[in-house]
């Protein structure tokens, strides 16, 4: 079973699980002439639509790159989650308009067996729910999932504070339903808007995480002739879509048919290896006892000298303009890119007179 499939299954328990306990309310509102608890398994038949919403979005996902989306639509999963966290913000917030009213009007809630078993029940299979749902959202990868398991456990968190106040009322005789909800439903609030972050800052192109940019390096300084790696950019369409490009520096003394080699094995290495579609550039570096290596080497130590510089790679010198490039990666500090190159190349032109400098600045994006 592969990923998707795992998560229209969990999705599957969740409508059969919601449905369940809608007809289980249904039934006993029904016995106990109880309007409230009929209306309550209503509530429980639209709370199964953040489980059909994944179902769909997980489908939409899975259709083939065509010549409009050639990255295919991976991307959809990203907005079912957008999608159930607003509906997670707006039952909070629904349920914060309902409980300031009760500040401001407060009624005597009037409880019976029949609820009193209904509110437990409902506590009961929304808690297991919603941590099975999450669980396995957090296994597979999903932001839906995770949303739609945070549902169930807010309807159980509500649910409980429900009860907590009839409790209250019933041996102090203190009506604490408003305040109890009120606070409820801002917590619910607040963690919709979170989950939001996470598919939002996928769509937007969130920074890969420390822990695979490790492994994409360690990966690629495993290859033989490989002497380092920078420039490393991975953009993500969808959980199972993942396509990026890296700069490797080489022996520049490489042949053409060399470089051909090392870099076809590093970008199917990465395919099989990781899933990732990654396109190698190269760099050449000068090594040995050379007097170019020599350069090379004092060049860059004394630009790593300099504040504000985080890297320095990509050392290349025009021999036909006595031109020396380098790309140079700056610290969060550096906000005028213009200003830092030129000061760069001021302090170089002084140290090294004989050469023209370039400097090109460099951002990290992993």
């Amino acid at each position: 079973m592969n990923r998707n499939q795992r998560i229209v299954r969990v999705s599957i328990v969740g409508i059969a699980a919601n449905l369940l306990l809608a007809g289980f309310k249904a039934a006993v509102g029904l016995l106990a002439g109880a309007i409230a608890i009929v209306m309550d398994a209503v509530n429980n038949l639209t709370d199964a639509l953040s489980s059909v919403i994944t179902i769909v979005g997980t489908k939409l996902s899975e259709r083939p790159a065509d010549r409009q989306h050639p990255f295919g639509h991976g991307r959809i999963e990203y907005l079912s989650a957008i999608v159930i966290s607003l509906i997670v913000v707006a039952a909070g917030a629904t349920s914060l308009a309902e409980s300031v009213k009760k500040i401001f009007t407060p009624t005597t809630p009037s409880y019976t067996t029949a609820t009193l078993i209904v509110l437990i029940v409902a506590i009961a299979t929304k808690l297991v729910l919603g941590r099975y749902v999450q669980r396995e959202g957090r296994t597979l990868k999903s932001d839906a999932l995770i949303a739609s398991g945070a549902d169930a456990l807010f309807d159980a968190v509500v649910t409980l504070s429900t009860l907590v106040s009839a409790g209250i009322m019933l041996v102090w005789s203190v009506n604490l339903d408003g305040i109890i909800g009120t606070l409820i439903s801002l917590i619910i609030i607040k963690a919709g808007i979170e989950m939001l972050a996470s598919p939002i800052g996928e769509l937007l192109g969130s920074r890969i995480s420390p822990e695979l940019v490790k492994q994409i390096k360690d990966k690629a300084l495993s290859y033989p002739g490989v002497y380092g790696v920078y420039d490393i950019i991975v953009n993500n369409y969808g959980p199972n879509v993942l396509i990026g490009s890296l700069h490797v520096s080489v022996d520049e003394q490489m042949t053409a048919r060399q470089v051909h080699l090392l870099t076809r094995s590093m970008a199917e290495g990465f395919a099989t290896d990781m899933g990732i579609v990654m396109t190698v550039g190269i760099y050449a570096l000068y090594t040995g006892n050379t007097p170019m290596a020599e350069l090379q080497n004092k060049v860059l130590q004394a630009v790593n000298q300099y504040d504000g510089v985080v890297q320095t790679h990509a050392f290349f010198y025009y021999e036909d303009r006595n031109l020396i490039t380098i790309d140079v990666v700056p610290d969060d500090t550096i906000t005028n890119d213009s200003a830092f190159e030129r000061s760069i190349e001021d302090r170089l032109a002084q140290e090294f007179p004989q050469y023209h400098f370039s400097i090109i600045v460099d951002h990290n994006y992993s």
